[in-house]
């Protein structure tokens, strides 16, 4: 069930010379021709398997031992899609396999690389559940909506069928869509990804190729000493150059997926706002939706997309808490299995060194003739050597066997959790017929969260049973291998000893010394208990990291409404439609502001590749530049040609060495701390974008009334012009006079004075309408009470004050909200009564002059 990223590359050449003698042999012409057949066949079969494996290719951010893998899976199905609704748990069970081939069979150097990858991959397995969470939810709570508008009467029940069935299908038609682009991209990607690999492997070989073939010219003029030497240097640095590139092109490749994946994310959240809002505008263009209850709905949408946008804040700041927590957790775990080998190695290799020891000591005190002293010494190597190869082979093999024994265990009880979980989920299924929306959102949120913290604490559970199963495994085995040794020491080496006269006392003290060798045990624990102290405060940051998290995107979510209502405030004149329309455009905009899980570590990676990238060449360059000059410098001076070879190949060997340490050395604090500014830079710069694409929205709609004004007003002038040029010459030739010209200008009045009148009729509606509408916001806030109760006051006069602030600062936020909808009405309606005034004084004015 795993999925990985296998590159295949095959190149090959076959060359064949020959000598071809005419035979008319039919027995050889059948033989050949069958010969033929079957290898045109075999390589036919291989043809068509390697493209069918690779039209099956599936993008997984998973990587193991740091090589780019594009391995093929077939039972990656296209219900797994990350754009369908999930399972939860088939993947998580997958990658929990992993922990365990991670924590029993990879090198303890890979380790930590093996669980960052793991992590990311586990990122972007969270990010898809929750992205399916989100869609499900406002899929809901949009069904939820229109049916409490039948209840309150604001539509009708045909019309909320009708636009249900609309609403079904185009959500359908939008996951279908979007999950064929997905597709697409990842068939492209991959290919993209594939060709870039090998086009860059390819130069690396190259590279490599060049400078073995220098390296052999140069060997041919040294030693055989100094040739193998620099020759082991060379393949220890192409080693190195191959391993940093295929790392950073899988950092790479992996931030193409990403980037793909959150764009295709983000245009489903802005198709789904799209469709909710051009069904609702040709509900009330059909007059099938009223346009106060258009408006009303609107407005009541504009609310729960804002909780929906504040739980999945929650939930994705709680998910990368207990996610973080998670792989604290286990690099916890490694750590203690870095110390257990380390001791078990110390102990194996502790009683391993006290037989030469034994034997040594015997020596140097005279007891052991120097003549059996190498024979001795040959024999305890052997013997060993052979206890060791047969405690790593036993603990491969037992590995195996508890390998398979816990990946049981954690998929019998993960599933058994599954089944919990849709439990849960059945049980749940009341609470989305509610009408109350509030405390729909409510029973998710304590759903989820619920479900995410049981899950963790089982994944927890289960790690440190690993643990500690694979800790009594490498004791046990440890100790019998302690105990062979021990065995080996005195079974066999001390009586060999005895045999060869070493006096009997004296071999017993020096084994009863060596028992007391005890110092690993001490060691470890005090290492142990620093790396309990460590977790202990990863926790604590990870706690304060989740609530300052919170805070941010809190913060971040105000500005968004402080954004809305800086555009309302600016002089605009627009319809009804154009505010829904811009109401639109501002939750395309700002659903995508929320904090991607895998986005940021990804993005993280790669930058900080990029810097290390950028780090290495500008050192190796350094390097070159001292090779070369070196170089010059001996060349100049006149030596030997034999002296100047030796001094040649010094020079190049200390180069390569410089090149390999570059190129081992760990990553410096400098480039974290660019890559922390520079994720920094590109959130202020995303949310610009934002802020910008908003303020080109809203002027290319001034603009628009603009350049209608300017026309009318042209068309005014043009009229005018005419109309006085008309008059003109009717009065210059006599044809009227000027009374009768007068007469029929006058003769307007009328109709300037009805639009006169119509513009104040309008004004003095709406500002009636107004109104009545802060009459009833003020009535509909004086039933809650925005006041204290009277238990409180009672209260008050006993106890502490603590109840009334806490009773103060609930209803605060309530009021504050009524007050931002009542100021948001009031500047919309000034909007749109602007837009009336306009579009009737238009209309007299075309209607007066097309006269």
């Amino acid at each position: 069930n795993k999925t990985h990223l296998v590159s295949l590359t095959a190149s090959f050449t076959i060359t064949e010379e020959e000598k071809t003698k005419i035979s008319y042999s039919h027995a050889i012409h059948a033989s050949g021709f069958f010969i033929a057949f079957f290898v045109s066949l075999v390589l036919t079969c291989a043809g068509f398997f390697i493209v069918y494996r690779t039209q099956i290719l599936e993008w997984s951010f998973c990587s193991k031992n740091q090589e780019i893998l594009h391995e093929l899976s077939q039972n990656h199905k296209l219900e797994h899609s990350q754009f369908n609704s999930g399972d939860l748990f088939s993947e998580d069970i997958i990658m929990n396999d992993q922990v365990i081939d991670i924590l029993s069979f990879e090198e303890s150097g890979n380790m930590l690389q093996a669980l960052e990858d793991l992590e990311v991959a586990s990122l972007t397995r969270a990010d898809a559940d929750l992205e399916a969470y989100r869609m499900q939810i406002c899929k809901e709570v949009i069904a939820m909506m229109m049916k409490n508008m039948v209840l309150s009467h604001s539509l009708f029940p045909h019309v909320e069928k009708r636009m249900s069935s609309v609403f079904k299908k185009q959500f359908l038609a939008m996951e279908k869509e979007i999950q064929e682009e997905y597709e697409r991209k990842m068939v492209a990607l991959t290919a993209e990804c594939n060709l870039e690999t090998r086009k860059k492997m390819e130069a690396q070989h190259q590279k490599a190729r060049n400078a073995n073939e220098e390296a052999e010219e140069l060997m041919k003029k040294m030693n055989e000493s100094p040739a193998v030497e620099y020759r082991s240097l060379l393949d220890r640095l192409h080693r190195l150059e191959q391993d940093h590139l295929k790392r950073f092109l899988l950092v790479k490749q992996e931030e193409y997926f990403a980037k793909a994946y959150r764009q295709l994310a983000v245009t489903q959240r802005k198709e789904l706002h799209n469709i909710f809002f051009t069904q609702i505008i040709n509900a009330a263009f059909k007059a099938e939706l009223k346009m106060e209850a258009a408006k009303t709905l609107v407005e009541d949408y504009s609310t729960i997309q804002g909780d929906i946008e504040e739980l999945m804040d929650f939930l994705q700041a709680s998910k990368k808490y207990y996610l973080n927590r998670r792989f604290a957790y286990r690099k916890y775990i490694i750590s203690k299995i870095h110390l257990r080998d380390s001791q078990a190695s110390a102990l194996i290799n502790a009683a391993a060194t006290q037989i030469s020891s034994l034997i040594n000591k015997m020596e140097r005190a005279g007891h052991l003739p120097e003549s059996h002293l190498g024979m001795l010494l040959d024999r305890a190597e052997a013997e060993i050597n052979s206890v060791k190869h047969k405690f790593n082979h036993d603990l491969k093999q037992e590995k195996q066997k508890l390998r398979q024994k816990l990946v049981t265990k954690r998929r019998r009880e993960m599933l058994q959790k599954k089944e919990h979980w849709k439990e849960q989920l059945s049980l749940g299924d009341p609470f989305r017929t509610t009408k109350e929306i509030t405390y729909y959102l409510s029973n998710w949120k304590n759903l989820l969260s619920d479900h995410t913290t049981e899950f963790e604490e089982l994944t927890e559970k289960l790690d440190n049973e690993a643990s500690e199963e694979l800790k009594e495994l490498l004791f046990s085995l440890t100790e019998k291998a302690v105990e062979e040794l021990k065995r080996v020491q005195c079974g066999v080496f001390v009586q060999e000893l005895v045999k060869l006269n070493v006096p009997k006392m004296f071999l017993l003290e020096a084994v009863e010394e060596h028992k007391k060798e005890m110092v690993v045990k001490h060691v470890e624990r005090d290492k142990s208990m620093a790396a309990e102290e460590l977790l202990q405060l990863t926790r604590q940051k990870l706690s304060q990291e989740l609530e300052t998290s919170i805070l941010e995107q809190k913060k971040l979510r105000s500005w968004e409404q402080s954004v809305f209502m800086q555009l309302l405030s600016l002089p605009l004149s627009l319809s009804e439609e154009e505010l829904l329309r811009m109401r639109q455009e501002l939750h395309c905009c700002f659903s995508q502001v929320d904090n991607s899980l895998a986005w940021p570590k990804i993005r993280a990676r790669t930058l900080l590749q990029v810097f290390e990238v950028e780090r290495r060449d500008t050192e190796l360059l350094k390097v070159d530049q001292n090779l070369a000059m070196s170089n010059k410098q001996q060349h100049s001076k006149t030596k030997k040609p034999g002296s100047r070879n030796r001094n040649k190949i010094d020079i190049l060997k200390k180069s390569l060495q410089d090149k390999i340490l570059i190129y081992e050395d760990s990553v410096k604090d400098e480039s974290f701390n660019k890559v922390k500014h520079e994720l920094m830079l590109e959130k202020e710069r995303q949310l610009r974008d934002l802020e910008n694409k908003l303020g080109e929205y809203i002027a290319s709609l001034a603009f628009q009334k603009a350049v209608k004004k300017s026309k009318i007003l042209e068309l005014y002038t043009a009229i005018v012009s005419i109309q006085a040029l008309l008059f003109e010459q009717l009065s210059t030739s006599k044809t009227l006079s000027k009374l009768e010209c007068i007469q029929i200008l006058e003769a307007h009045n009328p109709e300037t004075e009805e639009l006169d009148r119509k513009l104040e009729y309008e004004m003095l509606h709406k500002e009636s309408v107004q109104q009545q509408q802060h009459l009833m916001s003020r009535q509909r806030w004086a039933p809650d009470g925005l006041g204290l109760s009277s238990e409180a006051v009672e209260m008050n006069a006993d106890r502490q004050v603590t109840v009334l602030l806490r009773q103060a600062m609930n209803k605060c936020r309530r009021y504050i909200n009524l007050h931002q909808q009542s100021l948001r009405d009031e500047q919309w309606n000034c909007a749109v009564l602007e837009d009336l005034l306009e579009n009737i004084e238009m209309d007299a004015f075309l209607a007066l002059y097309s006269q």
